[in-house]
């Protein structure tokens, strides 16, 4: 089958890259020259465990090219994926403008029936939007689809080579029956493709990252009540994770959420629903909560201080918003580090993929390591941010003598807290007892 997949960010990558995996002959198209050159030669402008080499492999094989040829990728498809980006506005509203413009171009460069696929994440009535914008120019005949991609950063291959499950959005058979052999390959072993709506495939996409959303500020809020009143929130996970009507996942608390995602796509939500005036208070309260917690780290710098943060170094472990990518969107240690330096603070920061992003973003204004113990020479205080595997066993005599004062603030609960003071280190962690 040919493809085609406008948009070579993180979602077209994996996209463009997976479906080549399978036969299929894929063009990926984007504008920016700079990066289709580089990825011509296999760099990649993302960090994804397993994509360089699966980009590398099938351009080898012929079966993925890149382009900035977005018109000549239009004419050549039997599929074309939308996967542009949809940023905020001002308001929290997703901005359509890149995936109407791209509609645009494929009205006015199709060559034969085709479908066309939303893979941006996008509100409720998008498709429609789309279809306007296709008809006005096209001169055969065009099939809509909403397939919203449930990819998690560090873990995107295994999730679209091995979904849980494929939700696409329909309006005709003939959508359907292309779509579902697109996507055979993937549910060999019985994970469903769901068929819908295009409405519901796209309110789908936004419910299930604000649930997610929603366990992560919930438990984030429970463990800054354990901490007032003397109980340990891994107690309190355990216990209600093991019942199956909850279950384990995202319940773990810490910083707050980031990401290209859930901080995103909550807003667009709460934004949505304001407009259809069916306002989603709970969504309004966990978007207000992650904001809250995102904070909670350097209010426990400063309390292990005493306020005294001025002319402090603070050594930072994990700039990216998750382990195993260097996404730094919203990520909690931005507001962290911001703050910090507005105190008055030096930060001294280290991540194993993170540290360009760092650098683009924060640039002479914090220092950068190139070990996590190189940042923690003469620091006042150590607070770990991103729970990255190589910070879970570290050598804390190692750390303790690098350490000017063994403060450690543990955004991520890695550590035993009974342990760590008996190694004499002041230890604070999220929602565990202090003392």
């Amino acid at each position: 089958m040919n493809i085609s997949v406008i948009g070579t960010g993180y979602v077209g990558l994996v996209v463009g890259a997976c479906l080549a995996e399978t036969g299929n002959d894929v063009v990926c198209a984007d504008v920016d020259r700079a990066k289709i050159d580089g990825l011509k030669r296999n760099e990649l402008p993302i960090y994804e465990p397993g994509l360089e080499p699966l980009v590398e492999r099938n351009q080898s094989q012929a079966r993925l090219k890149f382009t900035t040829d977005v018109d000549g990728a239009i004419s050549s498809a039997d599929v074309v994926f939308i996967a542009v980006g949809t940023p905020p506005d001002e308001d929290g509203s997703a901005d359509l403008r890149h995936v109407l413009a791209v509609a645009d171009l494929i009205g006015r460069n199709m060559r034969r029936e085709l479908v066309i696929v939303t893979k941006s994440t996008v509100p409720v009535g998008t498709a429609e939007k789309v279809g306007k914008a296709v008809a006005a120019h096209a001169r055969y005949p065009f099939h809509l689809c909403s397939n919203p991609e449930f990819l998690k950063e560090g873990a995107a291959l295994d999730d679209f080579l091995k979904p849980d499950r494929v939700v696409l959005g329909v309006e005709s058979k003939f959508a359907r029956d292309l779509m579902n052999e697109l996507y055979a390959p993937f549910v060999r072993t019985g994970n469903p493709i769901i068929f819908m709506d295009i409405a519901s495939a796209e309110m789908t996409k936004y419910a299930a990252n604000a649930m997610l959303a929603t366990r992560i500020s919930f438990m984030n809020e429970v463990a800054n009540l354990c901490e007032m009143v003397g109980a340990d929130v891994d107690d309190v996970r355990k216990g209600i994770g093991s019942d199956a009507r909850i279950g384990p996942s995202f319940l773990f608390p810490g910083a707050g959420y980031g990401g290209s995602c859930f901080p995103k796509d909550v807003k667009a939500l709460i934004r949505t629903a304001r407009e259809w005036k069916a306002p989603l208070e709970v969504l309004t309260a966990v978007d207000a909560a992650n904001e809250r917690q995102k904070r909670r780290l350097f209010e426990k710098v400063s309390r292990a201080l005493n306020g005294s943060l001025s002319g402090a170094l603070v050594a930072v472990w994990g700039l990216a918003f998750k382990p195993q990518t260097d996404d730094m969107r919203e990520a909690p240690s931005l507001t962290l580090i911001e703050a910090l330096l507005a105190a008055g603070a030096r930060v001294c920061a280290h991540d194993p993929v993170a540290e360009a992003e760092g650098r683009r973003r924060l640039g002479s204004r914090v220092a950068f390591a190139e070990s996590n113990y190189d940042a923690l020479a003469g620091a006042d205080a150590l607070v770990v941010v991103t729970d990255w595997n190589e910070y879970r066993h570290p050598d804390f005599g190692r750390m303790k003598g690098l350490l000017k004062r063994p403060i450690v603030i543990d955004g991520r609960n890695l550590y035993d807290g009974r342990k760590m003071r008996e190694l004499g280190f002041a230890y604070d962690s999220i929602g565990r007892p202090r003392g």
